[in-house]
């Protein structure tokens, strides 16, 4: 009686009649493309040019290997997994079974300890492979029969392993440890050390019976391509499987087996190399599938240089790097083949669209190298989905379409290499001003705006000399850009106590003092009303960076907080005054420049990342000759690379000498602006009152007013 896995046998919507095994000699038959009333099942398979789902058209379930379902136990597995040893007690023994003879209690003892783990091993057979369901991961959804299980003669001890991808789950245990299984890595387990030969006429493989090559049809795979390809069948009792011989250079290496509910299994002992090997000999471009079957399809559409991996797909990518050619167990078949592989200027990566597919094709080009590899994109199925591989692109849409597919084949990226066409669409909308802020934000006053404009992921240096006003314009600015965009900031402040920052900030929002003192002449001071107001404005814009005990903050520390900030709260502009104020300890083989060099560029960019302005307070260096013109950035103290790295910077100079000029205007110099469409270099004045620290004498409404504009 052949026997079909529950999801099949148990569906109400397929109508089974009773099977009978299949017949090479029974030319009866193929009478007909469907089969007869003793193989067949319905609902047949529909027409692949519905764009359905098809239904495959059954085959008796097929398998070489002892079968046993184990349902006692339903473990979660990262891959490798174990059993906590607290959920297997140590087990109590009948004075019975100690009366027994050694060989035949420690197969009872192990027995009862396998059980624990969900391992059913009545029907095992000692000194021998035994194929039993997964417990960990039942076998998928196709309850394939994956788990490999090796009882040593004496019944002393078994080991076992999963050999579906996704799961892994392996062990070994022992009669006569202390109740608790042991795990042992993977090299212990099934470890080949001598590899088999074999022929067809050892494994007793047979030429495809007439029904077999009927369901390949329907899978649009002709009897030539089969033939070509050795594609044979195995006998065991009443099952039947499919047979896919792996040769190279005319010798059987290995032999692959499939049953129609998708399980797979290999012969044990044998080398480990691509499916369709010789197909690649001396071939300058190959083709790299997840399958036999996508093999043969591309053979449909053409392609001969394919080859298939023997075991399938990861789940995902491995985070390690990638092992030594000894201990790269998973991926043994590439090194197995590198004298093929290594002839190869071109490798099309046409994996499974599905995520392992993807993690496949990632795995293989880092081993392969990128810069030789190519992958395909499957052609959608619908506006949601795609083709998962060449054999439903083959089924559905033809041979020219998959064709199509593989010539098409894109480059496969390499980390930080690109091309034009990949920011295409970012210069399209670009081109059409919908991205936002292309021209970047106005900072509020008319006349400075035709020199400097905010641009989200850029880096401004502020410099000046002592007492020239440069946090108070910031703190402007910063006002400016809340009041106009709604933009939130970060403060990295370290010059400025929290109340006295706070108290200058408000004084610029509500525009009065904050005390009655000299400093505010005879303007009102802001009321309690306006300060309770002040207070939440200032908790909805601002967010503050600053340690909690004495030490000196670190830049990575300051951007670590600011990225927080960006992540949490919506920041989009990060203020870091004064650069003296960070600790700056550097290796003693490192020189300032260098420091500084790498400083600038982890600041430009965490603000190109998170889309972040940055403002940057540096002072100049003591200047010994200084006659009171504004200094310039190469004057920066540290390094001339505060002028070479910044997108913009300014110098914020005020007149100090009364027959020069008004001692309330400040000179905004814009001495370096990187992106011309949104500035350029230039001077311009402003009146500063120091009332309110923000509000012009003229009363023209401005934060700040433009006196006169002097352009360089």
């Amino acid at each position: 009686m052949l026997r079909f896995p529950d999801h099949i046998r148990n569906n109400p919507r397929l109508r089974l009649h009773k099977l009978s095994l299949f017949s090479c000699n029974s030319a009866a038959l193929m009478a007909s493309k469907t089969f007869s009333s003793s193989f067949s099942l319905l609902p047949l398979t529909p027409s692949p040019k519905r764009l359905s789902t098809p239904c495959k058209r059954l085959v008796p379930y097929l398998s070489s290997k002892p079968y046993s379902k184990n349902h006692s136990l339903s473990l979660r597995t990262n891959g490798f997994s174990s059993i906590p040893s607290a959920n297997v007690s140590a087990p109590v023994y009948s004075k019975e079974l100690e009366d027994r003879p050694l060989n035949m209690r420690s197969l009872e003892i192990l027995k009862h300890k396998l059980k624990q783990l969900g391992i059913d091993i009545s029907a095992c057979v000692p000194g021998r492979e035994n194929r039993l369901l997964c417990p960990s991961c039942n076998g998928g959804e196709s309850e394939e029969i994956s788990l490999s299980l090796f009882i040593n003669q004496d019944g002393s001890s078994a080991s076992w392993m999963c050999f579906r991808a996704k799961c892994g789950w392996k062990g070994i245990t022992k009669a006569f440890a202390d109740g608790k299984p042991s795990y042992a890595n993977l090299s212990r387990v099934n470890k080949v050390k001598v590899k088999r030969e074999i022929t067809v006429e050892s494994l007793q493989l047979e030429p495809l019976c007439n029904q077999l090559i009927a369901y390949f049809a329907e899978r649009m795979i002709s009897a030539e391509t089969l033939k070509r390809n050795a594609v044979m069948q195995k006998k065991s009792g009443e099952e039947i499987a499919i047979a896919f011989p792996y040769w190279r250079k005319g010798s059987l290496v290995n032999c692959k087996y499939r049953d129609i509910a998708k399980r797979f299994w290999q012969e044990k002992d044998t080398e480990k190399i691509f499916y369709g090997l010789d197909d690649i000999e001396d071939a300058s471009d190959i083709i790299i599938v997840e399958g036999e079957i996508d093999k043969l399809a591309m053979e449909e559409a053409g392609f001969r240089n394919c080859v298939s991996v023997p075991d399938g797909a990861p789940p995902s990518v491995s985070s390690k790097e990638v092992p030594a050619e000894e201990q790269d167990t998973k991926y043994q078949y590439l090194w197995n083949c590198k004298e093929y592989l290594k002839k190869a200027s071109r490798i099309i990566l046409a994996t499974d669209g599905d995520p392992p597919g993807q993690a496949l094709a990632e795995e293989l080009a880092r081993r392969l190298g990128r810069e030789r590899c190519w992958r395909v994109k499957w052609p959608k199925k619908n506006e949601v989905d795609h083709f998962k591989d060449a054999n439903e692109v083959l089924m559905y849409l033809g041979p020219s379409v998959l064709k199509d597919v593989i010539e098409n084949a894109e480059l496969y990226p390499i980390r930080g290499l690109f091309n034009f066409r990949d920011f295409f669409d970012e210069i399209d909308r670009y081109y059409h001003r919908t991205l936002g802020y292309e021209f970047g934000v106005p900072t509020g006053w008319r006349a400075l705006d035709g020199l400097y404009n905010v641009v989200p992921g850029e880096l401004t240096v502020v410099t000046g000399v002592p007492n020239s006003g440069k946090s108070e314009w910031i703190d402007a600015l910063l006002c400016n850009l809340n009041e106009s965009v709604g933009w939130k900031f970060a403060l990295c402040s370290m010059e400025n106590k929290v109340r006295d920052h706070a108290r200058k900030l408000l004084e610029k929002c509500i525009r009065k003092p904050f005390f009655d003192t000299s400093y505010g002449s005879s303007v009102e001071r802001m009321s309690v009303e306006e300060l309770e107001k002040g207070k939440k404005w200032l908790s909805d814009t601002f967010y503050l960076v600053r340690c909690e005990n004495d030490s000196l903050p670190s830049i990575k520390w300051v951007l670590d907080l600011a990225k927080a900030a960006v992540l949490r709260h919506g920041v989009r502009g990060l203020l870091i005054d004064p650069y003296n104020e960070l600790d700056h300890q550097r290796p003693v083989s490192q020189t300032e420049t260098e420091y500084v060099s790498q400083m600038l560029t982890k600041i430009k960019r965490f603000a190109q990342h998170h889309s972040c302005h940055v403002w940057f307070v540096a002072h100049p260096r003591q200047l010994h000759h200084w006659i009171g013109a504004p200094p310039n950035l190469y004057d920066i103290s540290g390094s001339a690379h505060f002028i070479n790295k910044c997108d913009n910077g300014i110098v914020i100079h005020r007149n100090r000498d009364p027959e020069a000029g008004p001692v309330d205007q400040v000179q905004v110099c814009v001495r370096k602006v990187r992106n011309k469409v949104v500035g350029t270099i230039g001077d311009a004045f402003l009146s500063y009152d120091r009332s309110n620290r923000s509000s012009c004498s003229c009363k023209c409404g401005l934060k700040f007013c433009i006196v006169w504009i002097m352009m360089t």
